[in-house]
């Protein structure tokens, strides 16, 4: 899946009945989301939606736009390459959501859209007449979809909630790190991106139920309550067994062996053989086949016991070959192994180049940049990379000619801010 322009209209014609026929490929050609707010949280929800077909209208601040354009490893030629991924597939409109003129361009955006994805701070849409309850009256079928840091309600509801505060009270950042040292950060944004990966899933299943009745609803992404919702039984451990999940650095307790080993040639290499068949497995390729019948290691529960004894022997091997050495043996005896991969060998990858994890897409300042692709793929309708984050306020006119707004009426605007 390389990056592809617009592509044709579908046989038939015109999807919508209006004259616009772009962005028809991918499972959700035809979706129309309007995307407001900015950073990561909601924008995420947007690239998402855009990377499966959507057509995206993104609105920014005429004055300086989404300060994500600014976040990251800037180049040289000013270009924010954390920008080129978050606003892939979408269409840059500067609206001044706090101007009468701009939030009335809002809700004729929303009367001709599916979803509309927000994340401000709850209670500012309602302060820019553009809450749920007047956009529906416009638009019944419109799906809103509002993440925040503790969603619309309860007593933290008006809070400023960052993906940082979601991680720390969702639970992760307890139980990430070595027990050594305070609490850690798994290294990117996980709490915003795991709030617009429910957000996104909430989207899709409120349309499919829009099959049914018509209606659109409100779709409430909290980021803490995303946190929770992946930590596993970290919460029924405690209420039905008194047991509080620790910081455990790279093995999880009992679990083993599956830990991070280290190779002659200052490598390491990750190693998954906690199943019983598989230890026996990883018995055979160490050359210690009696492992698996030692009564310390013969069982599932047995290594959990023995778990640091265990890490030892299996390093002890592992010191002793070079990363490929022990790649090329463990793959030959079934035992689940991995690198532990930077972006440089990711790119090199033939594994990541023959499913075209990574694609290389045209960039109107860089030439080209390389990015994660598009997941997951469908085995007929796959989305795909269109252009990277466009420049700010490229697809203004374009899109308010959509709704109406005449050149003479873009000029005003412009030349009052509202634009």
């Amino acid at each position: 899946m390389t990056a592809q322009p617009d592509g044709d209209p579908p046989a038939g014609g015109d999807p919508r009945g209006d004259g616009t026929t772009r962005h028809t490929a991918g499972p959700l050609a035809g979706v129309r989301v309007l995307e407001m707010g900015q950073l990561i949280a909601g924008p995420f929800a947007g690239q998402l939606l855009g990377d499966l077909g959507a057509d995206v209208v993104k609105i920014e601040d005429p004055s300086r736009g989404d300060p994500i354009r600014t976040w990251g490893r800037e180049l040289p030629q000013g270009q924010s390459l954390w920008w080129s991924i978050l606003g892939r597939n979408k269409r840059s409109v500067t609206i001044n959501l706090r101007s009468a003129e701009g939030q009335d361009l809002v809700r004729r955006l929303a009367a001709e859209s599916d979803i509309l994805v927000e994340n401000f701070r709850p209670g500012t849409m309602e302060r820019w007449g553009l809450g749920y309850d007047r956009l529906s009256e416009l638009n019944p079928g419109l799906v809103m979809v509002r993440v925040s840091g503790f969603g619309q309600d309860g007593p933290y509801a008006e809070r400023p909630g960052y993906g940082a505060i979601g991680e720390a009270m969702g639970g992760l950042r307890y139980v990430v790190g070595d027990p050594s040292t305070p609490p850690s950060r798994t290294g990117i944004s996980i709490g915003d991106t795991l709030a617009a990966m429910f957000a996104t899933i909430g989207a899709l299943a409120a349309l499919q139920e829009r099959h049914v009745n018509g209606r659109g609803q409100v779709v409430d992404s909290a980021i803490y309550e995303a946190v929770l919702g992946v930590m596993e039984s970290l919460v029924p451990e405690w209420t039905s067994g008194g047991f509080q999940r620790e910081r455990t650095g790279a093995i999880l307790p009992k679990i083993a062996p599956s830990n991070v080993y280290p190779t002659s040639d200052e490598g390491w290499i990750l190693i998954a053989a906690n199943q019983d068949t598989v230890f026996r497995r990883l018995a055979e390729a160490m050359g210690q086949p009696e492992l698996a019948d030692d009564e310390r290691f013969a069982t599932h529960v047995a290594r959990g016991e023995h778990q640091a004894e265990l890490d030892d022997l299996v390093a002890a091997f592992s010191r002793g070959r070079t990363l490929a050495q022990m790649e090329g043996l463990l793959n030959a005896h079934g035992v689940p192994n991995g690198r532990i991969y930077r972006p440089r060998d990711m790119v090199e990858d033939p594994h990541f180049l023959a499913r075209e994890s990574v694609t290389t897409v045209p960039h109107p300042v860089l030439g080209e940049v390389t990015m994660q692709n598009v997941f997951p793929r469908l085995s007929r309708t796959s989305g795909g990379v269109r252009w990277p984050g466009p420049p700010l306020g490229e697809h203004t006119q374009e899109v308010l000619d959509r709704i109406g707004v005449t050149g003479e009426q873009l000029a005003a605007l412009r030349e009052a801010g509202v634009v």
